[in-house]
């Protein structure tokens, strides 16, 4: 092998490097789960909940909106799609005493964000009656069940969907990354490169270097 052989055998290695540098898997885009939202009586803006729902106790006549979607954290989260209208969703539902009335807006999300072989329902809304005690996860209770939690009581699934996952990490596809979370959280990125990248680059270097040595042998001989 002459020297201007070896030197374009190197650079179509480095070439395939370049090429298994593109291939590397991409960071991660966020979480696939469901988010808490709240909105003014009256209609409006919705605003991400500052309390989970087991915690927040909503007063006759609120809005709480729940929307699935894959985001990165709350400062990314998809809003729900439908009106916060408390007038609209509660209109043929009369007070009692004793009781409370909550409208709950469900967005299941796009077929973008759901989980793999699974399709969105189409979001709806519903008035729900609970105790005057009652929380945003007893309003959700009486008109979204099926309700899934994880062991940490993170909110999984209403009313059957997803069927599976709870908050796990997906990537730039939409699919879980092998190391998804329970729990969404601010998303940092992976700042160390994939054993396959690795690998890639190896196998270019022992190649590249293997060439040199059979230019040099030659020259020798």
């Amino acid at each position: 092998m002459t020297a201007a052989r070896a030197r374009a055998l190197f650079v179509s290695l480095l070439a395939g490097a370049a090429a298994v540098l593109g291939a590397a898997p991409a960071h991660a885009e966020g979480y696939r789960y469901w988010s808490f939202w709240q909105a003014p009586a009256a209609g409006g803006a919705w605003t991400y909940a500052t309390q989970g729902p087991a915690t927040l106790r909503p007063a006759d006549g609120s809005v709480v909106g729940f929307r699935f979607a894959v985001s990165k954290d709350s400062a990314d989260a998809a809003r729900p799609r439908g009106a916060a209208d408390f007038a609209a969703v509660c209109a043929g539902t009369p007070a009692e005493d004793g009781g409370k009335r909550v409208a709950v807006v469900l967005d299941f999300g796009t077929p973008a964000d759901a989980p793999a072989g699974e399709t969105p329902p189409a979001a709806r809304s519903a008035c729900a009656k609970v105790g005057a005690d009652g929380s945003a996860a007893d309003a959700l209770a009486a008109v979204a069940k099926p309700l899934r939690y994880d062991s940490s009581a993170l909110l999984c699934a209403i009313s059957g969907y997803p069927r599976t996952g709870c908050g796990e990490k997906v990537g730039a596809a939409g699919k879980p990354t092998e190391t998804s979370e329970a729990t969404p959280v601010d998303d940092k990125g992976d700042s160390g490169p994939s054993a396959g990248l690795i690998g890639g680059i190896a196998a270019v270097a022992v190649l590249g270097a293997a060439a040199v040595w059979q230019t040099r042998r030659r020259r020798r001989g």
